[in-house]
């Protein structure tokens, strides 16, 4: 890392850095192929560790407005993420600034990378969207990038995943999983239920382990074989919910997203059982589709747009942060006819 650096990094210092010329940095900058592999890696590692600003335009910005706000997002395919960033436009426009989306795929190393690139970009604000990862290395790279937007004054703001403990100054909005999940099953002992399968997401996202946390406190079985890994992804629910319904004792299924009941209920149908007569299927979000599937799906609504319109204005400065750091939003239980009564 910088180290001991209080001023920009020159083309000097990443040469002497990584051990070689001026001109060989250069060549890196440019893209020549007169550089061999390894000593372009060397060179690029030590551009990172000194977060050496590349071009001139890059230097040009440090003194000024990016009018970029960067958001990141686990992938746009999700409903989930799609609504949050529609919110977040919304704003961004009416703030004359520029929303530059990044999809991590999911994979905590882009996530970084992208930082980085908005970074150089000299990003007015950042906007990180959906579950953190329960992984030490990741989340002490993150918060020291995240320190170093703050430290310059851009904005930090975490929307759909918790505070992180070492940055109080970030803004965080966070959804009530833990809780929603709790009056979902809650919803289905009242209507008889008392073995409820429970499809899960990624086990390392914060949005699982809060969503699945609910579930274990409102389930009076706690059978670990009630429990089926998920992926957030049609496909995953599919199989997951193919594996509880081989379970004759099993009548209702949760799904921690929408997108996962659905496909849950597609095993349903599949498999030949009515819905919900014989079984019943719940999601979680209230993403649109949940209105037009056969049956509409029960699910717990989360005000998503909501929540992306507010990360937006604090990321433009539209709004202040909140006091306490932290903007905790409800969970509604929505009720629809892939719930119902266990039939005798």
């Amino acid at each position: 890392m910088r180290g001991d650096f209080v001023r920009p990094a020159t083309l000097t210092d990443v040469a002497n850095r990584a051990g070689v010329s001026a001109a060989t940095v250069s060549r890196v900058l440019n893209r020549s192929n007169l550089v061999s592999r390894a000593t372009r890696e060397r060179v690029e590692r030590a551009i990172h560790e000194l977060e050496y600003v590349v071009n001139g335009h890059a230097r040009a910005l440090a003194a000024a407005a990016s009018e970029v706000i960067g958001v990141i997002v686990g992938d746009m395919s999700d409903p989930f993420f799609a609504h949050i960033v529609a919110g977040v436009q919304d704003q961004t426009f009416l703030a004359g600034q520029l929303a530059l989306v990044c999809s991590t795929g999911s994979d905590p190393l882009r996530e970084i990378r992208q930082l980085e690139h908005l970074r150089r970009l000299r990003a007015d604000g950042v906007i990180l969207v959906g579950g953190s990862v329960r992984d030490a290395d990741h989340q002490l790279t993150l918060t020291r990038l995240l320190s170093g937007f703050h430290n310059r004054g851009a904005r930090v703001v975490l929307c759909g995943r918790p505070p992180i403990p070492d940055l109080p100054k970030a803004s965080a909005i966070t959804f009530d999983n833990t809780g929603g999940t709790m009056r979902l099953v809650e919803h289905l002992t009242a209507l008889g239920h008392k073995r409820i399968g429970y499809i899960t997401g990624p086990p390392l996202r914060s949005t699982s382990r809060e969503r699945l946390h609910g579930y274990r406190i409102a389930a009076r079985d706690h059978d670990p074989g009630l429990i089926e890994q998920g992926t957030f992804t049609r496909e995953s629910g599919w199989l997951a919910g193919h594996k509880l319904l081989q379970r004759n004792d099993v009548t209702a299924i949760v799904a921690a997203n929408d997108v996962m009941a659905a496909g849950a209920l597609a095993a349903a149908r599949a498999s030949g059982r009515d819905v919900p007569g014989q079984v019943s299927v719940a999601g979680f979000d209230d993403i649109e589709f949940c209105q037009d599937t056969h049956p509409p799906l029960t699910t717990v609504r989360l005000p998503l747009r909501e929540a992306g319109a507010l990360a937006g204005r604090i990321a433009c400065g539209l709004d202040e942060p909140p006091p306490t750091g932290v903007v905790r939003l409800g969970a509604e239980l929505v009720v629809r006819d892939t719930t119902g009564p266990v039939r005798e």
